[in-house]
């Protein structure tokens, strides 16, 4: 009987408890209800009973607030008073209490409670987050500030809450501190030099203006003047200026850097200099990597200045489809020279492809060309991904010169040997591109719709280019009429023909006067005009493409070429910034977005 009567207290005390919880959740929910609808005085009143009950923190902080909101100030300071009292470990509190005084405008009364949060910071860093925090609500970054700066004091940790540190003084538009809080602590550990990079790096992408990159430049320009014998602020200054694309400017503070610590080779000059030629600095990197050459076979960095200067200029034969025939055969013999110094190996192997290539499309010698990548395939022990990427050179080489069967099976060889890489990828697109060519439509279509899923975006968006213009070219002409012959001009196009190509491409306009090829014949004949260095006329074409097909794929296309154009050959900056703002604004989808922006921002500043 007994055990019955205890069973049944137990029943009983379970459902009064889940009933009391229930009621206790009903009213949090009305609570809530009237805070957030800000009817304060029901709000208030359910929260002082839940937090009589519970003494929760959340209850407490919803009544507090309630109490400000209705200008119930002594209620809201006895309040604070009181769980001060019960917690005092929790320093925030004071932050309340001296909330209460600043919304009366009673700065003094308020700035006591402050100090004295302050003045209670022991070694005990758990309320410090919390404290920071509250003064951080209230808006008052200096004393959030001084939180974690005392706490450091009190621990005597230098680089304790840097990164909170770092983000108040950035909330308080300071920059110089912000970025003097990054080069202390370069300071105490020099090889934290690419963390704080990338930490600077986000802040500044993020800021939204100047005044942030302007403080870094103002406190840089400090610390080297501080500290002309501390190397790691001379490679901040380059870092900064490669940040700001001011490449001339960082190539001067690696030479300063170079003739104070002569020790490392060349180290920075040839960080500028690759950089540089990234970014098409074509001058800065040429003179970043004549220096580095100029230090002499015995320098660590002499293999890397001989093949740079080579690159920086056939980049710009390459870019700027030059004919001059004069400057093409210096650049060979330059090659020549190069190869029979730095000899035929494996390391070489960029530079021998890069020697082919400009006698190929450049200087019409084919069989010279032929003779180089032969020459690399002898290399004894050459990687096998390598030995690939030359036999595919080699492909481009025979289908230029008209070898098609030839170019297929060394196509198909390289994708055999490499299924599931990168360089398997580019054979099999290299083969969807000569099947078009051949008017197999059909078969390098289903090819190209593999390779759209390719992991190599390059590879991907050829491949989705080259299917887009056979889908939907395909779809208005079930015999593929005007597409093959644009195929047949496209081929003449890459094997350099371009005085049969233009009359092909001419071809297709005149027997397909409203086929949807017609804005791609523009823009092919836009490219041969540009190879044969008629800028003026490639410019009319693109600018037609815009306006006749706004709403086509190439018309993103067109602009940014035009507007590079027009910067670059045509020395007309005006007109260059136009497309390029146009592109931003009427084609903010596109690929060239980042690239467009960057040069109409460069333009801009000129």
């Amino acid at each position: 009987m007994t055990s019955h009567r205890y069973i049944l207290i137990l029943c009983l005390l379970t459902l009064s408890l889940a009933s009391h919880s229930q009621a206790q959740q009903t009213q949090e929910q009305r609570a809530a209800y009237y805070y957030d609808r800000g009817e304060w005085e029901q709000a208030a009143e359910l929260y002082a009973d839940l937090y009589h009950n519970t003494t929760n923190k959340f209850y407490y902080q919803r009544l507090y607030a309630t109490y400000l909101a209705m200008e119930e100030y002594r209620d809201a300071l006895r309040l604070a008073e009181r769980r001060h009292k019960e917690n005092p470990k929790e320093l925030a509190l004071f932050v309340d209490e001296g909330n209460v005084f600043l919304a009366q405008n009673e700065e003094k009364k308020a700035a006591k409670r402050f100090e004295k949060a302050l003045e209670a910071i022991t070694t005990n860093q758990a309320p410090i987050p919390d404290l920071a925090r509250a003064f951080m609500a209230i808006g008052r970054y200096d004393y959030a500030l001084r939180t974690y700066l005392t706490a450091r004091e009190r621990s005597r940790n230098r680089q304790l809450y840097f990164s909170e540190v770092v983000g108040v003084y950035q909330r308080m538009g300071d920059y110089e501190a912000m970025t003097g809080e990054y080069f202390d602590l370069l300071d105490q550990q020099p090889g934290m030099m690419g963390s704080i990079q990338l930490s600077m790096q986000q802040t500044l992408k993020e800021a939204p203006d100047r005044r942030l990159a302007d403080g870094v430049r103002r406190e840089l320009v400090a610390r080297v003047r501080s500290h002309p014998d501390k190397r790691h602020y001379l490679e901040m200054m380059i870092w900064f200026a490669l940040q700001e694309d001011d490449y001339a400017f960082a190539l001067q503070q690696a030479r300063a850097v170079d003739a104070r610590f002569p020790e490392g080779g060349g180290e920075q000059l040839l960080r500028v200099a690759r950089i540089a030629l990234d970014n098409e600095a074509y001058d800065v990197a040429a003179e970043a990597f004549a220096l580095l050459r100029q230090k002499g076979p015995q320098s660590p960095y002499y293999f890397e200045s001989r093949v740079g200067e080579l690159a920086v200029q056939f980049t710009q034969i390459e870019r700027q489809k030059t004919t001059d025939s004069i400057s093409i055969a210096a650049l060979a013999q330059r090659y020549d020279e190069a190869i029979a110094e730095l000899g035929r190996n494996e390391a070489t192997v960029p530079l021998l492809r890069d020697a082919a290539r400009l006698r190929a499309y450049h200087a019409g010698d084919i069989q010279g060309a032929v003779n180089i990548l032969d020459d690399a395939l002898e290399i004894p022990r050459l990687k096998g991904n390598l030995r690939d990427e030359v036999k595919l050179d080699l492909g481009d080489l025979l289908l230029f010169a008209g070898q098609v069967w030839d170019a297929s099976l060394l196509y198909m060889q390289v994708e055999k040997a490499n299924k599931n890489d990168l360089v398997g990828s580019m054979a099999k697109l290299r083969n969807a591109r000569l099947s078009y060519f051949n008017h197999d439509f059909l078969w390098a279509k289903s090819q190209l719709e593999v390779l759209r899923a390719s992991t190599s975006k390059l590879v991907a968006n050829d491949a989705m280019e080259l299917s887009l213009l056979i889908s939907d070219n395909m779809e208005d002409d079930s015999t593929f009429g005007a597409l093959e012959l644009f195929a047949d001009a496209d081929l003449l196009l890459y094997q350099n023909r371009l005085d049969e190509a233009w009359q092909a491409f001419d071809r297709v306009a005149q027997q397909h006067l409203s086929h949807p090829l017609l804005d791609e014949v523009l823009m092919k004949k836009a490219h041969i005009r540009i190879r044969q260095g008629r800028y003026d006329e490639a410019d009319s074409l693109l600018a037609k493409v815009v306006e006749f097909y706004p709403f086509d794929i190439l018309a993103d296309d067109a602009l940014m070429l035009r507007g590079e154009i027009n910067e670059e050959q045509l020395q007309r900056p005006t007109v260059a910034q136009q497309c390029y703002e146009k592109l931003l604004l009427d084609y903010p989808a596109s690929l060239y977005v980042d690239r467009a922006r960057k040069r109409y921002n460069q333009l801009k500043t000129r």
